[in-house]
């Protein structure tokens, strides 16, 4: 009996210790984001669904310890050396993280998403066109403001940034000639309460804007607080990116013209599945400019409904 029950402990420890070797062997996949914002909950669920369908995968959704290059290379430094075998990240400051880039590149595929690094070894970007989304958001405020003369000022989370640069150009080509301007953009570098008080300075010193534009996801709400503060909701044209709650119940109420929303979700779910392919030897998913583009849209108050509903449905889905 003694005999029978050490064989058994053997064979139990034998099983766990198995077990734990396959979790080992499985192919590491990580998720980098710029920066803690609820913007990226959608690209999280987008993971989620996609480890759903990799099962021979483990995937990783992390979020650096600062919104900046250098704790988002100490992080995807930890990565590869825990064994990641590939990684996706939103560049906080491309220009400033090509050699960390290159680095990581020389060890493990690099992919970027949201903000890209052009200049860099990654392999490809998948993400929104920021330039087509800035023309989007220009012809909104052009259509909003509907002849009206427009002093815009537009806020965001890092002036330095592809993604900030490229929407801002994007606007300023879609409101040239229409009598708007674009006096100038306030970067908060991912600070709420500076993102708030960017805007309440604004409001004091700058008695002239009769439009804003917030460029990052979190940047309209902190708009929405600072007017309804002011007593300003409606008074002032207001052109919006993603879709936080209090930007979708801004559209729904009228407060804000208009949103226009990038699909993250699918950043996170599209992107575990290309790297996963990479790794397996199946390039073809990277196209020769190593662009790989999902749509933006424009979401207004006789859509808003739909769009949230579809919201909750892709959250579901990933359990």
């Amino acid at each position: 009996m003694k005999y029978r029950m050490l064989f058994t402990a053997v064979a139990a420890a034998g099983l766990l210790l198995g077990g734990s070797a396959l979790a080992q062997d499985k192919k590491q996949l990580a998720f980098v984001v710029n920066a803690s914002s609820d913007f990226w909950k959608l690209a999280e669920a987008g993971v989620k669904k996609a480890q759903g369908e990799l099962g021979s995968y483990e995937l990783q959704f992390r979020y650096p310890a600062q919104g900046t290059a250098a704790a988002q290379n100490a992080l995807m430094d930890d990565l590869v050396t825990a064994g990641v075998d590939a990684i996706m990240i939103s560049s906080a400051d491309p220009k400033n993280s090509i050699d960390a880039f290159n680095r990581i590149a020389g060890q493990v595929p690099l992919f970027t998403t949201d903000s890209d690094a052009p200049e860099s070894n990654r392999i490809a970007y998948l993400g929104s066109s920021n330039t087509d989304a800035g023309v989007q958001a220009g012809e909104e405020m052009v259509k909003a403001m509907a002849g009206k003369e427009g002093k815009c000022m537009g806020f965001v989370g890092f002036l330095g940034a592809d993604n900030a640069k490229e929407r801002i150009a994007g606007f300023k080509q879609a409101i040239e000639g229409k009598g708007i301007e674009l006096v100038d953009v306030r970067g908060d570098d991912v600070d709420f309460t500076r993102a708030r008080t960017n805007v309440d300075d604004v409001l004091v010193a700058n008695p002239e804007i009769n439009c804003m534009v917030g460029f990052y996801s979190y940047n309209p709400p902190k708009i929405y607080e600072a007017l309804q503060a002011a007593g300003k909701l409606g008074q002032i044209t207001v052109v919006a990116f993603d879709e936080d709650p209090v930007t979708l119940g801004a559209v729904k109420e009228g407060s804000f013209a208009s949103t226009v929303v990038q699909q993250p979700f699918e950043w996170g779910y599209q992107g575990m599945k290309l790297m996963a392919k990479y790794l397996e030897g199946d390039k073809s998913g990277v196209p020769e400019n190593k662009l790989i583009i999902v749509p933006t849209k424009v979401i207004e108050k006789g859509n808003v409904d739909a769009f949230e509903a579809d919201l909750k449905a892709k959250i579901a889905s990933a359990g």
